[in-house]
């Protein structure tokens, strides 16, 4: 991975995590134990520490950055969709951030919340541990169910397996110009995860 001293800190990375070689690491950057890093995750730790901690992901194309002289967290477990932003903020234990979503300086993520797809959340707020919150700026819609926190504990763990796999298997190879008669499909299938709306339809239908 390009990973970058300055001022002659260096980013630390844990032996059991995962990070792309195209994610790029600068400064004062922690990630922690099992964590994951995807593609093209920008984690500038150039002002001031970002910290993942253990178990926590972070997906492709995200940015993780904060303030001169503060401090940037995503706790353990946190789970962060492609495309978003972190500035400056706390992410808290098991919350998640959907995707491109905007999380600004100051706000904090309470445990096992949700911020939606495409939301902003300004600077400051503070979003109530296990709760979804929605729009631009967001704001509190609901309490989350245990179907939806168990969805979301599921996302976490197949995450993680995701960078044990990485670790183990992820090569740089030369795609091949067809596709062989007898190809495999990769072991990860609608049993592993599947997208909310339908973990919601199929708990709905086994409820009696």
């Amino acid at each position: 991975m390009p990973a970058y001293e300055i001022e002659g800190v260096v980013p630390v990375v844990h032996p059991t995590a995962f990070v792309h070689p195209t994610a790029v690491l600068i400064g004062d950057v922690h990630v922690g134990p099992g964590c994951y890093v995807g593609p093209f995750a920008s984690l500038r730790g150039d002002f001031g520490r970002i910290v993942m901690e253990a178990g926590a992901n972070l997906q492709d194309h995200c940015v993780f950055h904060t303030f001169p002289g503060t401090e940037a967290v995503l706790e353990r477990d946190g789970h962060v969709g492609h495309g978003a932003v972190l500035h400056g903020c706390r992410v808290g234990s098991g919350a998640l951030v959907g995707m491109n979503a905007v999380v600004m300086d100051g706000a904090v993520v309470g445990e096992r919340a949700f911020v939606g797809a495409h939301s902003f959340v300004r600077a400051g707020f503070v979003v109530p541990p296990r709760t979804l919150v929605t729009g631009s700026p967001a704001a509190v819609r609901r309490e989350l169910t245990e179907d939806e926190l168990a969805w979301q504990a599921n996302g976490v763990r197949t995450y993680q397996r995701l960078a044990q796999r990485c670790r183990a298997t992820l090569r740089p190879v030369t795609p091949l110009p067809e596709a062989e008669p007898d190809r495999p499909r990769l072991t990860t299938d609608a049993r592993v995860a599947v997208p909310l709306h339908r973990y919601r339809q199929a708990r709905q239908a086994s409820s009696p």
